[in-house]
C-alpha cells in the first residue's frame, strides 16, 4: 500500500472471532479482496469472504494476542503491488514489503508486528529521460521516458493501463521522486514513475502468440531434451533431496530472460538464506553486472504466516507481467507451488469450506490455472512483444506425483520435468527422470534451434530419445537374465545410452565450465555419442567382438567433453580418433 492510501484508512468495524489467520468482523462496510488493517497494532489483512454483516480476513501477520471487541480498519483498496523502478535488486516478503527497509526499521532481522513500508522507495530521486514531446499523442501502456533501474535494466516509465491517455502538455527531465508528475496530458491526467495493481488482476494485453523461442536454460538434458519455450510454462515436482531447488536456482542464475522474479514460496529458512546470501554475490553470465541487477526475490519462507504464502505468487506475477509491459523476456520461479496450495488448505479449511481431494479446497485447480495461465508470450497494449515464462517446482509428499497439486499441475503445465529420488541416489544430477519427462514445445521450437543451431537438431535429439527408450525396456531384461545374456548389437545399444546419461544428461551444476552449456555444445556432445554409435555398429557388423569395442581408449574422453572450454576443437578430435580406432580393428 502507498503512503496515500494508508491516509485514508478509516475505522469500520470490530473483530467478532479469530481464528489462527483467519478473522471475522462485525459490521464491516467492505468489499471482496479489500485490504483491511486488524487489530489494535494494524495487521495487514484482505477480505475473502462477506456474509451478511460479518466479514471474513484473512491476516497475513501473526495473530496471537488479537483478541473480539479490537478495531478493524478497511482502506477501500484491494491488495496491490508498488510499480516503479527500484523493484530490481530488492528483497521482499509476499506482499511485497522490502525486508531491507523493515530491519532497518527495526533494527533487527526479526519483524514486529504491524511494521509496513512502500515496495518501492518513494524519496529516492531518479534520472528520467523523456521519450515523448509536447503535442505527441500517447495511449494507455505508451513508453513515455526512461530510467537507468540498474547497470543491466532500463526501466521504460508507461502510460498505465487504466489511464485515459490524450496529448502531451507537459514534460520534465531530470531527477524525480517516483512519485513527482514528470508528463502531464490534456486530459489532466498526470503520469508519475510509480503505479499500483491489484495482484489477483492480470495486466491487459493486446494478444496472446504462440511462442517460437526457447527460452535458453544452459542444462544439457532441458534444452536437449525438453525444452521450455520464452512464455511457456514448467513443473518440477520432485520428493525432498531430488534437487528443485537447485535446479531452480540454476535456471534463476543461467536462463537467458531479461528478467528474473525469485518466489520462495513456503520454503525452509535455510534455503531462503542461501539464496539471499548467494545471489548479490553471484555474477550474471550473459553482461558481467551482478545478478542482482536483474532479479527480484520474494522471500516467504514457512516459518511466515500462512496467509502471506498464499499471496506471495500472485505478488511475483503482477512484477513479472509489469517487465513484460516494457518489452522483456521475464521468468519467473516459482518454489514451491505445494506450499501455497497448502496454505490455501489451511484457509479454506478455517472458513469451514467443504474439502476436495485430499483436503485440498474444491477450487485447488482453478487457482493453478490462474496463476499459470498468466504466463506467455504476449504482444503488450503499447505494441511491444514480451513474455512472462513460470517454472514452478512441485514437493509432492513421498515423491507420490498421483497427489492433487501435481496432477492439477500437470493438466495446466507444457512442460514437465520429472525429479527421481533414486537418480538422486545415485549421484546423477540434475536427477530428471528422461522417461518421465516430456515437453509440449519441441515442435515449435525445432525451428529455433534449426536456424541457431544446426539442421538435424530433431533427428538428432529423436535418435538420443529412441535410444535411451530402447535401454529402458533392455534394463528391464538385463535384471532378470544378465547382460551378457543379451545379443551383442543389444549390449552395444546399453554400452551407448551409458554415454548417453553420463555425459549428455549429467552436469556438474559446480564445475565453472560445465555448470552452464550453451545449445552449440548440447548439440555436439551429442554428435560425438552418435559417431560413437554409427562407427561402433559398423564395426560389430564387420564381425568386430563387442567387448573389443566397448575397450576403445578414446571412448571415455566423451565424459569429458562437459569440462572443456574449447570444445569445438576437443570434439573434432574425439571423433577422429574414434573412427580411426574402431576402423582399425577390422
Amino acid at each position: 500500500m502507498s503512503q496515500a492510501t494508508q491516509q485514508t484508512v478509516r475505522e469500520d468495524g470490530v473483530i467478532a472471532s479469530v481464528s489462527g489467520p483467519v478473522v471475522t468482523a462485525r459490521d464491516l462496510d467492505a468489499r471482496m479482496n479489500d485490504v483491511v488493517y486488524v487489530g489494535d497494532e494494524g495487521l495487514m489483512g484482505e477480505v475473502i469472504e462477506i456474509e451478511g454483516d460479518i466479514t471474513t480476513i484473512q491476516v497475513y501477520e501473526e495473530t496471537s494476542g488479537v483478541g473480539p471487541g479490537e478495531p478493524v480498519e478497511n482502506t477501500g483498496e484491494p491488495l496491490s503491488v508498488d510499480l516503479g523502478p527500484g523493484m530490481l535488486d530488492s528483497i521482499y516478503d509476499g506482499v511485497q514489503r522490502p525486508l531491507d527497509v523493515l530491519e532497518s526499521k527495526m533494527g533487527s532481522a526479526f519483524l514486529d508486528r504491524g511494521v509496513d513500508a512502500p515496495g518501492i522507495d518513494l524519496e529516492k530521486e531518479w534520472e528520467f529521460t523523456p521519450q515523448v514531446e509536447e503535442g505527441d499523442e500517447v495511449a494507455p501502456g505508451d513508453v513515455v521516458g526512461t530510467v537507468e533501474e540498474t547497470v543491466t535494466i532500463t526501466h521504460k516509465v508507461m502510460v498505465p493501463p487504466d489511464f485515459e491517455g490524450g496529448e502531451v502538455v507537459a514534460v520534465e527531465s531530470g531527477e524525480f521522486t517516483v512519485e513527482e508528475t514528470v508528463v502531464e496530458l490534456d486530459t489532466g491526467e498526470e503520469i508519475s514513475m510509480h503505479q499500483e495493481w491489484p495482484v489477483r488482476d492480470a495486466r491487459p494485453a493486446n494478444n496472446k502468440k504462440t511462442p517460437r523461442t526457447p527460452l535458453v536454460s544452459g542444462q544439457r538434458i532441458l534444452d536437449g531434451l525438453f525444452p521450455i519455450a520464452k512464455g511457456g510454462t514448467a513443473a518440477i515436482p520432485g520428493p525432498f533431496g531430488s534437487g528443485k531447488t537447485v535446479t531452480q536456482h540454476q535456471l534463476a542464475k543461467y536462463a537467458d530472460a531479461d528478467i528474473i522474479v525469485y518466489v520462495g514460496c513456503g520454503e525452509r529458512g535455510n534455503e531462503m538464506t542461501e539464496v539471499i546470501d548467494d545471489f548479490p554475490e553471484l555474477e550474471d553470465p550473459s553482461t558481467g553486472n551482478p545478478l542482482m541487477a536483474r532479479t527480484s526475490l520474494i522471500a516467504n519462507t514457512s516459518n511466515m504466516p500462512v496467509a502471506a504464502r498464499e499471496s506471495c505468487v500472485y505478488t511475483g506475477i503482477t512484477i513479472a507481467e509489469f517487465y513484460r509491459d516494457m518489452g522483456y523476456d521475464v521468468a519467473l520461479m516459482a518454489d514451491s507451488t505445494s506450499r501455497w496450495a497448502e496454505a490455501m488448505r489451511e484457509i479454506s479449511s478455517r472458513l469451514e469450506e467443504m474439502p476436495g481431494e485430499e483436503g485440498y479446497p474444491a477450487y485447488l485447480a482453478a487457482r493453478l490455472s490462474q496463476f499459470y495461465e498468466r504466463a506467455g508470450y504476449f504482444e503488450n497494449i503499447n505494441g511491444s512483444e514480451g513474455s512472462v515464462s513460470v517454472i514452478g517446482a512441485v514437493s509432492p509428499p513421498g515423491g507420490d506425483f498421483s497427489e492433487p497439486v501435481t496432477q492439477n499441475t500437470l493438466r495446466i503445465v507444457k512442460t514437465f520435468w520429472a525429479l527421481d529420488a533414486d537418480l538422486a541416489e545415485r549421484r546423477h544430477f540434475p536427477a530428471i527422470n528422461w522417461n518421465e519427462s516430456y515437453s509440449l514445445y519441441r515442435e515449435q521450437l525445432d525451428p529455433w534451434f534449426q536456424e541457431n543451431v544446426s539442421e538435424d537438431w530433431p533427428e538428432i535429439r529423436q535418435w538420443a530419445v529412441d535410444t535411451l527408450d530402447e535401454e529402458d525396456e533392455l534394463r528391464e531384461i538385463v535384471q532378470l537374465v544378465g547382460k551378457d545374456a543379451l545379443p551383442e548389437d543389444q549390449q552395444l545399444t546399453l554400452e551407448i545410452a551409458r554415454y548417453l546419461r553420463e555425459a549428455y544428461l549429467q552436469q556438474n551444476a559446480f564445475h565453472p565450465v560445465d555448470t552452464f552449456c550453451p545449445p552449440e555444445k548440447t548439440y555436439l556432445t551429442l554428435t560425438a555419442i552418435k559417431k560413437l554409435n554409427d562407427e561402433a555398429f559398423d564395426a560389430l557388423d564387420a564381425g568386430v567382438p563387442v567387448e573389443e569395442i566397448t575397450d576403445i581408449e578414446s571412448a571415455p574422453q566423451i565424459n569429458r567433453i562437459g569440462v572443456q572450454e574449447d570444445y569445438e576443437e576437443f570434439i573434432d578430435e574425439l571423433k577422429d580418433d574414434i573412427a580411426e580406432e574402431l576402423r582399425e580393428l577390422y
